[in-house]
């Protein structure tokens, strides 16, 4: 199975993820391929695989994305058919943190192998504080993630699954149920 974690920067998905990975360490973690420069915080091939453009750009002529976006200050992101085709074909089950778009796109191409868990803010203000607090974006790229909350937002219909993002602990809680909806080959924690 893929299950699919989306939500706007900020909503707190990507620690939601790393908390559902604890839970399951047997599941992989898929990684997503971008052209924006690596943070210092972060690791190529753990974090991201890092690609210049010219190399995405490439890859999106070569058909190697299930999905892909170019967002924020002129960056693409996107999924390699790749590695979710090899999961798959492995029988493993993949864990993902990705835009609302990506995560819509993939859903329509694997279907019913694809979860859709939408993790869901508190509210508004909460997501903008959280962004301002990470100190990782500019100006312009913040306003450019504050402008696309409402477009995320509008979306969380469209998914399988809504968790509230209240409190780490229910929002963890909760997806670990819905994992083992789909998942129960063991007793979980």
């Amino acid at each position: 199975m893929l299950f699919v974690f989306s939500a706007p920067s900020g909503s707190g998905k990507t620690t939601v993820v790393k908390e559902i990975l604890k839970i399951f360490p047997e599941f992989r973690f898929s990684i997503s391929a971008t052209s924006r420069k690596k943070r210092d915080i972060e690791t190529d091939k753990k974090d991201y695989f890092f690609i210049s453009k010219e190399d995405f750009e490439e890859k999106i002529k070569n058909n190697e994305f299930i999905e892909y976006e170019l967002i924020y200050d002129n960056n693409y992101y996107g999924t390699l058919k790749s590695q979710v085709d090899e999961c798959l074909n492995n029988g493993e089950n993949m864990v993902f943190d990705m835009d609302v778009k990506g995560a819509l796109s993939l859903k329509r191409i694997y279907r019913d192998k694809a979860v859709l868990i939408f993790v869901n803010p508190p509210d508004r203000n909460a997501i903008i504080q959280r962004l301002k607090n990470r100190g990782t974006e500019t100006e312009e790229t913040l306003n450019k993630r504050i402008a696309r909350i409402d477009f995320e937002m509008a979306k969380k219909d469209e998914f399988d699954y809504v968790v509230n993002n209240d409190t780490l602990k229910d929002a963890v809680e909760e997806a670990k149920k819905i994992i083992n909806k789909y998942y129960n080959t063991k007793e979980q924690k």
